[in-house]
């Protein structure tokens, strides 16, 4: 059985935390999670999730987690899954690939340990590293812009002289 659900599902506490932990500690029924990307059903613009449930699964010993919610094709109104797309979800999810910031298989040991969150992030690692910004060539920059500054200051104010009105500055 697969389930479309909004991401708060997937970290919500109270109720839905109980129904978590049901469905994964006492009936290890959750196969996979797989987060899809923002604005592609009519009516919602909020990120989706599918949960994947299955009575007798063939790996019962973890979860497999897919972050889909980079691969989209952006419309006008409305995102959507392109082929491409759905085939790479569909081909991940039948031979439980591991792909590096795209999907993992969490044993449940792991999900136990975050008190069954489900949330993507915390099994598929997405972060990109930010490019080091070489403060001392930004400075050199500004250095340059007010140097440049000064001297477009000085040639407006000639050109105020020559027509007899008054500097804006």
């Amino acid at each position: 059985m697969a389930v479309v659900l909004p991401h708060g599902v997937l970290f919500r506490g109270g109720a839905e935390g109980h129904i978590r932990q049901y469905l994964i500690k006492e009936r290890n029924w959750l196969d996979a999670v797989i987060g899809l990307p923002a604005n592609i059903f009519y009516g919602t613009s909020i990120p989706t999730c599918i949960l994947v449930f299955k009575k007798c699964r063939e790996s019962p010993e973890d979860v497999l987690f897919i972050d889909a919610s980079a691969y989209f094709e952006k419309a006008k109104n409305q995102n959507y899954l392109r082929d491409e797309d759905v085939d790479k979800i569909i081909s991940t999810y039948r031979q439980r690939i591991e792909k590096e910031k795209y999907s993992d298989r969490a044993p449940l040991a792991e999900i136990a340990e975050n008190d069954f969150n489900l949330n993507i992030p915390r099994y598929v690692d997405t972060f990109e590293e930010e490019e080091d910004i070489d403060l001392a060539a930004v400075a050199a920059k500004l250095r340059q812009c007010d140097r440049n500054m000064v001297e477009t200051d000085r040639l407006i104010r000639g050109f105020c002289e020559e027509l007899g009105i008054e500097a804006p500055f």
